[in-house]
């Protein structure tokens, strides 16, 4: 009948912004449900929850003979599941296979799109992240996005992503590295280690007998912690925040002025 045709399409279309809502709750804090990478795979599950939330309420509505308005209900609230992993994360529970198997396909969709969220957000912080950067460099980027983050997150958002401790990451990890250039005495670099709290990772206590090894892995360090700290960026949609440019380089991009016209002056 007509009426039970706009039924159904109204409950397809509010299960479909059911699902688009609850997805974005369970991405929240995780990075872009909707992201470059990402968007397909969040796309066919909003589609295929709503087909599969509509046809259900239209199977049980037509098998029950309950009024059509239990179609629009059920449609609605089935895609909550959607975010229903969130909900109880942390909370222990064994799941039977037979109870698994069902939601399989979502499971998979769900792990495809968790895999594209990640590399959209991998991608979004090494663009903002430069190769060339000197030790200098990293450090002062490494302050200015601090202060960007200081400036725009309360202060639980600051603890959350612990950006004071991932700058003091960064300039813990270039400072020794800066040393084993400069071709500091082994023993200075050690205590230096020693002294910072990073001194009692394994991996740098394997590399003491290979200072060269061991800057090598510092400054490594010292990068990926500067993109956990864009990162927190990303995680608090601040997506406006411009890649560093150092003081420098700035200077040489900036254009100059024009041959053959006198600067202004003040003549009495």
């Amino acid at each position: 009948m007509p009426s039970d045709a706009v039924a159904l399409a109204l409950t397809f279309f509010l299960a479909c912004v059911s699902a688009t809502f609850f997805l974005l709750m369970r991405c929240e804090g995780k990075g872009r449900a909707f992201g470059p990478r990402s968007r397909s795979w969040a796309l066919l599950v909003v589609l295929l929850t709503s087909l599969l939330s509509a046809g259900g309420a239209l199977a049980l509505t037509l098998l029950g003979r309950h009024v059509p308005n239990v179609i629009m209900t059920l449609g609605i609230a089935a895609p909550g599941g959607l975010c229903l992993s969130r909900i109880r994360e942390g909370v222990p529970e064994r799941r039977s296979v037979y109870g698994a198997a069902p939601t399989l396909w979502l499971g998979w969709l769900l792990a495809r799109m968790n895999e594209g969220m990640a590399e959209d957000k991998l991608e979004w912080c090494e663009r903002r992240v430069d190769d060339s950067w000197h030790h200098d460099e990293l450090i002062l980027a490494a302050h200015f996005y601090h202060d960007y983050l200081s400036e725009r997150l309360p202060d639980e958002d600051r603890k959350r992503y612990r950006i004071r401790s991932l700058l003091q990451d960064v300039e813990t990890r270039v400072d020794i590295v800066t040393l084993i250039d400069a071709h500091a005495p082994r023993s200075r670099v050690v205590a230096a280690l020693k002294a910072s709290r990073i001194g009692r990772e394994a991996r740098y206590q394997r590399s003491l007998d290979d200072l060269g090894r061991l800057g090598a892995r510092l400054e490594h360090d010292a990068r990926r912690a500067l993109e956990r700290l864009i990162a927190a960026a990303y995680l608090a949609r601040l997506y406006r925040l411009e890649c560093y440019t150092p003081p420098l380089r700035r200077m040489a991009r900036e254009p100059a002025e024009p041959t053959g016209t006198a600067s202004p002056r003040w003549h009495p």
